[in-house]
């Protein structure tokens, strides 16, 4: 089910990142994104802004499926390639070669799907699969090869592009199967199937069982690092899909297998994380956990400068490493830019700049007692009217300890005093906390 192909991709720009994304993923996976890369290539008309390019995401497109069994899909794509009108005869007879089969597969499954869609038969099934075995077999004649022919089905509709189908069948050869390789290729290809039919929650579900494999499964590390890999990749769809799953995966990036899979194996996820961290500003309700997202992202983008980097990462490397707001100014846009043609972050560029804009006035804030409107306004990339509109709403709703003055075209900063004897307390505290870890540690 997990098969990919990086053959005959189309020529991308600097930071796109679809040659790094197909490498892991499926096929069918991979689709979408070529169609977002086609939809980029049109003009408000519909026609091409690229003829060339267009042509080669339509190459891509077809190379892409021609192996699969979405015959009718493919022979318009030839036809479309070629200029012809009809396809040549072998996609007809394909396509008949493809029904037969389907037919064949129903025939040979009908007899166990009728006893899954049983509600009497259902109701006697356990945990236990090999007791389940047993008890279709004594009561219904059920034999492995019937099983087996479920997991064959589904594969054979998945490739077909029937995805709903696909995973209904991968869900029936799961609940009664003992074959633990063919259980996890199925838990991989329903996986695949939710998202393909955007069926997010049931997605999530999958995302969870094939974390659990991965983990219990007695993988080399190396195996374990592939597979790891994997469902990073495919967690991405849901993460900016399903604002249900958003929480649960960036736990799952941060958790310290995955977030060093990251870094070891595919440190561009970090565009994606550092833009869903960013994004994510106002949507997540303990801003504790936020802060710690942030401070996470902000230790791996320095850590990972050498290896990876782009305008999203370089715009929190600006604005929280190296405390550079002009460079943080600059890289904005290209931020913004990025995100506008990239395929999963797309519907997050609106949010990622709304939320970038904040941080970037908190940290400006922090360290000026009175700033510029016109020139902060220049800085978030407004004008002066929009500045001051966003700057005054920022305050009410943050109840920032700030005010304008109007007459002097300033935000004047009312930072609180800390007193000498409050700085030497706070110190004391700190360095009391270190003494308690170090005797502890040498106690150990």
């Amino acid at each position: 089910m997990a098969n990919s192909t990086s053959a005959g991709l189309p020529a991308v720009g600097e930071f796109d990142l679809l040659p790094k994304l197909v490498s892991r993923l499926d096929r069918h996976l991979i689709f979408p994104l070529l169609e977002f890369s086609a939809g980029q290539l049109e003009d408000e008309d519909g026609g091409s802004k690229d003829e060339a390019k267009s042509r080669e995401v339509l190459k891509a497109k077809f190379e892409l499926l021609k192996k699969t069994n979405m015959t009718d899909y493919v022979a318009n794509l030839y036809c479309e390639l070629e200029g012809l009108d009809d396809p040549p005869a072998e996609y007809a007879d394909k396509r008949q070669k493809v029904l037969a089969r389907l037919e064949q597969y129903e025939n040979e499954t009908a007899k166990l799907t009728d006893l899954l869609g049983s509600e009497d038969v259902v109701a006697n099934l356990r945990s236990d699969k090999v007791a389940n075995l047993e008890f279709l077999k004594k009561e219904h004649d059920v034999t492995i090869d019937m099983v087996n022919a479920l997991y064959d089905f589904g594969n054979f509709q998945y490739s077909c592009g029937n995805y709903g189908a696909a995973a209904e069948l991968l869900y029936q050869f799961r609940v009664l199967s003992t074959d633990n390789d063919k259980v996890a290729a199925a838990t991989w290809g329903k996986l695949a199937s939710e998202i393909l039919t955007a069926n997010w929650e049931s997605a999530m579900e999958e995302i969870t069982k094939v974390k659990e494999q991965i983990d219990g499964k007695a993988f080399n590390p190396l195996g374990q690092l592939h597979q790891r890999t994997w469902l990073i990749h495919w967690a991405l769809f849901p993460l900016f899909n399903f604002e249900g799953s958003r929480d649960q995966i960036l736990e799952l990036f941060f958790s310290p297998n995955y977030i060093n899979t990251i870094q070891t194996s595919c440190p561009w996820v970090l565009r994606y994380l550092t833009a869903a961290v960013i994004s994510g500003r106002g949507r997540v309700r303990n801003t504790g956990v936020h802060q710690k997202q942030l401070k996470d992202i902000v230790r791996i983008v320095k850590q990972e400068a050498y290896e990876y980097s782009d305008p999203v990462t370089d715009f929190v490397r600006a604005l929280y490493i190296d405390f550079d707001f002009e460079e943080a100014q600059r890289q904005l846009p290209r931020a913004e830019e990025v995100l506008r043609s990239d395929f999963f972050l797309v519907s997050a560029g609106d949010a990622f700049v709304d939320a970038a804009r904040h941080l970037f006035f908190e940290s400006y804030c922090k360290i000026h007692a009175r700033i510029d409107l016109k020139r902060l306004s220049a800085q978030l990339g407004l004008n002066v009217d929009e500045g001051e509109k966003w700057i005054v709403n920022l305050i009410r709703d943050t109840r920032l300890d700030a005010k304008i003055d109007f007459q002097e075209g300033t935000v004047v900063m009312n930072h609180p005093n800390s007193s000498v004897y409050q700085q030497v307390i706070e110190r004391t505290k700190g360095g009391f906390f270190r003494t308690q870890v170090l005797n502890a540690a040498v106690a150990r």
